[in-house]
């Protein structure tokens, strides 16, 4: 079984950038595709980012494309989310999650079978 646990999260100013990071512990990172998925308040969860198990590929909701950047460091068992110029509409909990069932990712949160607990992205405009 594997453990993620996000970190990075907190409050910033719309234009900030912050940088979220998943850490992976019982298994190595490099089993698993990966994804991010934020669910704002009152809303269902949506896609964010998702890598390839080799990091080569990576795809992005329109949302955040051309600002955000997901990256990896399997032999850290790390993997990160660099989020720059940061909307008020970015404020969610955000959550990485683990997929086994395809090496290059998914934006279908049901392919996920690994999640973490989430951490908060607040953006105050």
């Amino acid at each position: 079984q594997v453990q993620l646990r996000e970190s990075g999260g907190g409050s910033v100013q719309a234009g900030d950038s912050l940088t979220l990071s998943c850490a992976a512990s019982g298994r190595a990172l490099g089993a698993f595709a990966m994804g991010w998925f934020r669910q704002p308040p009152g809303k269902e969860r949506e896609f964010v980012a998702h890598i390839s198990v080799s990091g080569a590929t990576v795809q992005y909701a329109d949302s955040v494309k051309g600002r955000f950047i997901i990256s990896r460091d399997n032999p850290s068992n790390l993997m990160s989310l660099q989020m720059n110029s940061l909307k008020s509409e970015d404020t969610a909990t955000y959550y990485c999650a683990g997929n086994e069932h395809s090496q290059y990712g998914s934006d279908w949160q049901g392919d996920y079978g690994f999640w973490g607990q989430g951490t908060q992205v607040t953006v105050s405009s």
